[in-house]
């Protein structure tokens, strides 16, 4: 749904304001040939439109005055914005980069980084999510994303051919960073997944939407978990991409290193993974992944 309003405010722009089509394009070959993802573009797409639209002309048109002004605007108008702000900063970064006007983007305010930890289910918590789920398909899916640690776009794009069940692997395919990466195939997860395969009988993607041949869409898949999240009585901020913090927390509790953590996470810097480091020193440990051991304890 976001997509297609995005899209929509694009088009007005496109009708209504001059040398819009071509800056656009512009932005699009940049994203592109950058390897950024159609997201990326939606984004930064929009709120260039947004800020053109209110103007009637181009941001490389506007001076440093129409710029604060507007993104004053954002942050103290009838229905402010952090994100939005954020957004519009980064879009125009980028848009005055393409454009060689280095000395605009000094000019755009500095953003600094938010410093907030993860929100982190405990294991009781995950078990109570994936016994909540009304049907095999929501409890299926969630209980991958966090065996797997996978981000919301990759459960999203998922092939059946990405399942190998003789080798209990999982092929995450060019995710972010533009990496390829495997990650263990839990047994229990195995047997779910063959249930779910066999009940709903998949085509191509392993998490079908409602067009035929198309994936899950990501707001499917953040309404599977909100409900799933209230039915558990989980009363946390949990979003999708809580249980991959979930995952990657849990791996350091049960001792696997950070090293090894990083790379099944597809994390480009080890300082990224960092964050998840609860304990001073972690023991080497080999690839596993949480869910079975969660419910390997008859304690829990």
């Amino acid at each position: 749904m976001q997509s297609i309003k995005s899209s929509r405010i694009i088009d007005t722009a496109k009708g209504e304001v001059t040398d819009f089509c071509s800056m656009y394009e512009r932005l699009e070959q940049k994203v592109v040939l950058g390897g950024l993802s159609r997201s990326t573009l939606l984004n930064y797409g929009r709120c260039i439109a947004k800020i053109s639209l209110h103007f009637k002309c181009i941001p490389t048109q506007l001076d440093e005055e129409q710029i604060n002004g507007y993104l004053q605007f954002l942050l103290t108008g009838q229905n402010p914005s952090r994100s939005y702000f954020k957004h519009t900063v980064y879009g125009l970064r980028f848009l005055f980069r393409i454009y060689d006007l280095e000395d605009r983007i000094i000019k755009l305010p500095s953003l600094k980084k938010e410093n907030k930890l993860p929100v982190v289910l405990s294991p009781q918590e995950c078990k109570r999510l994936f016994a909540a789920g009304r049907i095999l398909k929501h409890r299926v899916l969630l209980s991958l994303v966090y065996s797997a640690g996978l981000r919301s776009k990759e459960v999203r794009n998922l092939k059946l051919e990405d399942v190998d069940f003789d080798r209990m692997m999982i092929h995450i395919r060019q995710t972010k960073y533009n990496k390829d990466r495997y990650v263990p195939l839990s047994p229990l997860i195995a047997k779910g997944l063959r249930k779910y395969i066999d009940a709903y009988h998949p085509k191509v993607f392993l998490f079908n939407g409602k067009s035929i041949g198309a994936p899950l869409s990501q707001r499917g898949v953040q309404w599977a978990m909100k409900e799933t999240v209230k039915r558990a009585g989980i009363h946390k901020q949990a979003t999708i991409h809580s249980l991959r913090h979930s995952y990657a927390t849990h791996l350091l509790e049960f001792g696997m290193d950070i090293d090894t953590l990083s790379k099944l996470l597809g994390h480009a810097h080890i300082t990224t993974t960092l964050i998840y480091l609860h304990v001073a020193r972690l023991q080497a440990s080999s690839r596993f992944s949480p869910f079975d051991r969660i419910y390997a304890s008859k304690a829990n």
